[in-house]
């Protein structure tokens, strides 16, 4: 089979006007829960992309961690490719996709800082690998090697043990404050339904999108 042949007909559910709730982070969140429910093999994993500022774009998957009426909460090291382009130009989209439930989440807005005290207690919340390895790697730059990286582990291990890892100042998080989200339901023979919400003069305005 080649790659032009691969189809699917999307036919589990429907979504209307009156389906989806007047705020859309408690669309969101409905819509997690179900995710969750379905087990969804990681429900929080999500595309973010990002731009330079003269407009060259980048792409990959993060882990959401945090979702409330201020936005979406990622975190990452700062020195990373998506931490300087958003340094630069803090604008993004985010997209979650859930096969098994047909559906297809898109968010666009601007991006602003986690404070240092929420950031510094999620990091303190991670596995403790994990919090090593934000000491360990310097995101996105060009290594040597497998084994300079190994080295760099084995020595912060050793310089850690028994003490508490403190948040470095290159980690933390980032918040995507929505202006538009779009909700996603596929039907069949590709007429999909896509209900936008868009913040208009400071309230969430909806509409339906032509699939």
């Amino acid at each position: 089979m080649s790659i032009a042949d691969i189809r699917t007909d999307y036919r589990q559910r429907s979504l209307s006007e009156q389906d989806v709730a007047g705020d859309p982070i408690t669309q969101f969140l409905a819509w997690f829960d179900e995710a969750l429910a379905a087990q969804v093999l990681e429900p929080n994993a999500m595309c973010l992309a990002t731009a330079t500022p003269d407009a060259y774009p980048s792409a990959r998957m993060v882990l959401l961690k945090g979702a409330d009426a201020r936005g979406f909460v990622f975190y990452t090291d700062y020195r990373s490719r998506k931490g300087q382009e958003l340094a630069d130009n803090p604008c993004a989209s985010l997209c979650f996709f859930w096969g098994e439930l047909e559906r297809q989440v898109r968010i666009n807005g601007a991006v602003q800082r986690v404070s240092r005290a929420e950031s510094d207690e999620y990091f303190q919340s991670r596995p403790l690998p994990s919090r090593i390895g934000a000491w360990t790697s310097t995101q996105s730059s060009v290594l040597d090697s497998r084994e300079v990286l190994e080295q760099e582990l084995a020595a912060n291990t050793q310089r850690f043990d028994g003490a508490s890892v403190p948040l470095p100042e290159h980690w933390g998080g980032f918040r995507v404050v929505p202006e538009e989200i779009e909700f996603w339901q596929g039907r069949a023979s590709r007429l999909h339904d896509r209900i936008q919400y868009r913040r208009e003069a400071g309230r969430w305005v909806t509409r339906r999108l032509s699939p």
